[in-house]
């Protein structure tokens, strides 16, 4: 893992250069064959097309490649343990930052590894094949934290906080309240001005990270009158007084990673520490949650394809009527039908993906790749694998 850790943050890292990366998806019709993802090792000058979406860059690959590794031999050997605990292993959470999984796109200059949208979706697909508790976390750093100071942080703010998140620092976004869940923008909490700084009163609920953060994204009504158009974001440091983060809920699924209600009495925060505009919070919500429902499809979908992974070699190896499983037709039915929306899924999604990188509209299509990556996990795979191999199955009632 030096080596691969290393290659991260050396010289050859990801480059986020336009110009020269769509000069890469330029091919030949031949050069490709269809279900396997791989290098592209030559480009052709005439006969131009669009590369298929599973056709990685050379930086990508090595990428999707040290990922794997540190998955298997790092969080692999943890996730029944951070199960059974609820708790997140604070080597997993360092490993994540040495790697520099937490700072994917961030550029050098705040000890980011400079590279792309696209990167981070490889990222938690990789990492959700081990442990979707340890992919989410990867993704809300990545496509919520970090991009919330990149693109709306002033000079100071970036200074401040991103060298912070990309090397110890854990963010958490908190909008959602008891009364406001759905309806995200009904919420309650006040920011109330008091000259140069706010005051802020009020409670969150299902707040993800709140364990481990160290900063926190918080949305409070600055101005109650103007409804969610008073909505304001505001960066609150853990040590603030007055914040409380309260007991961790004790959930069905996803368990490493925490998910806690938050409190704040009379945290006094300075008028620096809002993030963009005054009442503008909720335009920011909406547009990180958009990119956000792209990482939650990879997460969905790596969770599909580990459940996949860890289904056929049980067909293979268990024997009734004289032979594998497998090798019934009818077995073999379900496992094409399984293998086609799997594929369909990633298709949805690294395509949703890419859009998102070029600055083309993706909204539609990131909302598509969530829905169904999500429907696919929660209906087919839960239900299609566990029904192929019991032995995915943890019965923790009776053991």
């Amino acid at each position: 893992m030096a080596a691969a850790g290393g290659w991260l943050r050396s010289g050859a890292k990801l480059k986020r250069n336009m110009p020269a990366y769509l000069a890469s998806w330029r091919a030949s019709p031949c050069v490709f064959r269809s279900s396997k993802s791989e290098l592209m090792p030559n480009l052709a000058s005439d006969g131009v097309v669009c590369a298929p979406l599973q056709t990685f860059t050379e930086e990508e690959t090595m990428l999707k490649n040290m990922v794997t590794k540190f998955a298997q031999e790092r969080v692999a050997p943890l996730v029944q343990k951070m199960d059974e605990n609820s708790k997140m292993e604070d080597s997993v959470i360092q490993g994540l930052f040495e790697q520099g999984l937490m700072g994917i796109e961030l550029g050098e200059e705040y000890g980011g590894t400079g590279a792309s949208f696209f990167s981070i979706i490889l990222v938690v697909e990789e990492l959700a094949k081990v442990d979707p508790a340890v992919a989410l976390l990867c993704e809300l750093q990545n496509t919520l934290t970090n991009k919330l100071f990149t693109t709306y942080g002033t000079e100071e703010q970036k200074g401040t906080y991103l060298p912070r998140v990309a090397k110890d620092t854990i963010g958490s976004f908190c909008l959602s309240e008891a009364g406001s869940g759905s309806d995200a923008f009904s919420l309650k909490t006040r920011a109330e001005k008091k000259g140069d700084y706010y005051i802020i009163n009020g409670s969150k609920m299902w707040i993800s990270l709140a364990e481990h953060a160290g900063v926190f994204f918080v949305m409070a009504n600055t101005d109650p009158s103007l409804g969610y158009r008073g909505i304001t974001c505001f960066i609150v440091d853990r040590n603030t007084e007055g914040l409380h983060v309260g007991k961790k809920e004790d959930k069905l699924g996803i368990r490493a990673s925490s998910t806690c209600p938050v409190t704040f009495e009379n945290v006094k925060v300075p008028e620096t520490n809002i993030l963009g505009q005054v009442g503008q919070g909720y335009k920011y919500a909406i547009g990180m949650l958009n990119t956000g429902r792209i990482g939650i499809a990879a997460q969905m979908l790596g969770l599909a394809q580990g459940c996949f992974d860890h289904t056929i070699p049980y067909t293979k190896e268990r024997v009734q009527f004289g032979k594998s499983v497998f090798d019934f037709q009818g077995m073999q039915h379900q496992i094409a039908q399984v293998a086609t929306q799997l594929e369909a899924a990633r298709l949805l999604t690294y395509n949703a993906a890419r859009l998102a990188e070029t600055g083309r509209p993706f909204i539609k299509e990131a909302s598509m790749a969530k829905y169904y990556a999500a429907e696919l996990q929660r209906i087919k795979f839960t239900t299609t694998c566990m029904k192929l191999n019991p032995e995915i199955v943890t019965l923790k009632l009776f053991s």
